[in-house]
């Protein structure tokens, strides 16, 4: 099946060069192929699109519950039960417009001017903008590449009266690990030390290659739970972005009820769209041979991408054990990497997210990001692209 959905074929070219916006094809130039945004270069699943299909033929676009659609509460609950989550309950989940907006309702509730947010370095920028925007601080955790962990005694030295919330990204973007339990029963124990919010982003919960299994704060137990506030998005496993769709899952009912203050969604201001809700229903209930698909597909090009990569002068690139992005260290190229970022839109015609502190924090320096949710051909089109410009670029290491 995963052959036959991924093809290259299946890539809609013309319409994504009309409608892929955010770093991809729609900004990028004519023949530049965009690694970029991790965004799939595929249609979604043929269930989300008949379920979209057959609420639109009705013609009736009402408002919906502010609260989101309760079959949507439903089937995450269902689905992520059926992971061994615990602790979760329809009524303390929360559907708004994606979750980027998901992680500002949070910020917007218990960050106020002058509070403090610790966030791992690097990681998705949304972290430090949700936090900004709530008038709050950032500081950083920074990982260490030859452990290959966070390393957790820093907390301490970061923690102030101020500190208020730590942001997981997990399994994390941009570095494609996912969080042992051991990391996690770490920062729930920090966190109930010094009475602070985790704000947990699992958008990429799904994206998880064998034999790899992935552990979650709520497969811990209840008290190592109670302060942590969860997102889920549709936009990586099932490429929803454009539809805009996020939850919120809260541990307690005053937790979800200063989020649905700060969301704004009981005054008609805030909330998910009616119809991406149908879409994200769909993906949950429907899609789950087509999501197996997809990372069956993926964790073909992973291992294509690795191994090519990394035989290329100057590049080090380790294997991710989840999401569908590669961050190789590109330093020994002897470019930094916006530098490098230009030199391939330029010489090679691929486009890529240079590791600069307006992405992933200073922790990115020295790489670069590419997603690889494309097709084998197009992905080996780029991959040979870029090791002709490198050439050009290192020719003595040929």
């Amino acid at each position: 099946m995963a052959s036959v959905l991924f093809e290259d074929q299946q890539i809609p070219r013309a319409l994504l060069r009309e409608r892929a916006y955010n770093h991809r094809w729609a900004e990028t130039g004519r023949g530049v192929i965009p690694l970029t945004a991790a965004d799939p270069d595929f249609k979604v699943a043929p269930e989300i699109r008949q379920a979209i299909a057959r609420y639109t033929d009705e013609g009736l676009f009402s408002y919906g519950p502010a609260r989101g659609l309760p079959e949507l509460r439903t089937a995450l609950v269902r689905d992520l039960s059926s992971s061994g989550y615990a602790g979760l309950d329809v009524d303390r989940i929360l559907p708004l417009d994606g979750a980027a907006s998901c992680m500002h309702a949070v910020a917007r509730a218990f960050l106020s001017e002058g509070d403090e947010m610790i966030v791992l370095d690097p990681v998705d920028f949304l972290f430090e903008e949700a936090a900004l925007r709530a008038g709050a601080k950032i500081k950083r955790c920074p990982y260490n590449p030859a452990s290959g962990d966070f390393p957790l005694e820093t907390l301490e030295t970061l923690v102030s009266r101020r500190t208020r919330m730590i942001g997981i990204c997990n399994p994390h973007n941009p570095l494609g690990r996912f969080m042992r339990e051991d990391e996690l029963e770490a920062f729930a124990h920090f966190a109930e030390e010094h009475d602070l919010w985790i704000l947990n982003d699992e958008v990429w919960r799904e994206i998880v290659f064998s034999p790899h299994e992935f552990c979650s704060f709520h497969h811990l137990p209840a008290s190592l739970r109670k302060r942590v506030i969860s997102i889920h998005g549709f936009s990586k496993s099932h490429g929803l972005a454009g539809l805009r769709i996020g939850t919120i899952a809260t541990p307690d009912p005053e937790t979800h009820a200063t989020i649905l203050e700060a969301s704004g969604v009981m005054t008609t201001a805030g909330g998910a769209s009616t119809l991406s809700q149908i879409a994200a229903t769909a993906a949950l209930e429907e899609c789950r041979e087509w999501v197996d698909a997809f990372v069956l597909h993926l964790s073909g090009l992973r291992d294509l991408a690795v191994e090519r990569l990394n035989a290329m002068p100057g590049i080090r690139c380790e294997s991710p054990e989840a999401t569908f992005l590669l961050f190789p260290d590109i330093r020994e190229t002897g470019l930094d990497a916006e530098a490098l970022a230009d030199f391939l839109a330029r010489k090679a015609r691929v486009a890529v997210i240079p590791g600069t502190p307006r992405f992933f924090g200073p922790g990115a320096a020295g790489h670069i990001r590419l997603s690889f949710a494309t097709s084998e051909k197009l992905l080996e089109r780029a991959l040979d692209r870029i090791e002709h410009a490198l050439k050009q670029l290192v020719p003595s290491a040929y």
